[in-house]
């Protein structure tokens, strides 16, 4: 019988143990918030945490459309929950709109 070297049975438990410290160490990084590695917080200068600076965005929201052309079968309801703007500021911004007589490609006001 020939003898193996030491390496064949000891580099896969090192891979696995390899393996386990890197989850660990990712795992804890994921769940602590990304504070760091391990969970270790580390602080800068201005008394913040490093990782917690957030960058100021230049890109504005863009702005909810301020009418909503009717679909045939569309209710004022219907429009309230699709637009997310309440019944009765639709039914103030438009006084003449009656949902007996909604046409479709009626523009409907939903903001000023």
């Amino acid at each position: 019988m020939t003898h193996h070297s030491p390496a064949r049975w000891l580099a896969p438990i090192a891979l696995v143990t390899c393996a386990f410290a890197v989850y660990t160490v990712v795992s804890a990084g994921s769940a602590g918030g990304g504070s760091g590695a391990a969970g270790v917080t580390t602080q800068s200068s201005s008394g913040t945490s490093a990782g917690t600076k957030r960058p100021k965005s230049t890109t504005r929201k863009p702005k909810a459309p301020r009418t909503y052309t009717v679909l045939p079968g569309d209710t004022l309801s219907a429009i309230a929950a699709k637009t997310g703007v309440a019944l009765a500021r639709i039914q103030a911004l438009n006084p003449q709109a009656d949902t007996q007589s909604l046409q479709a490609g009626q523009k409907i006001k939903l903001g000023p």
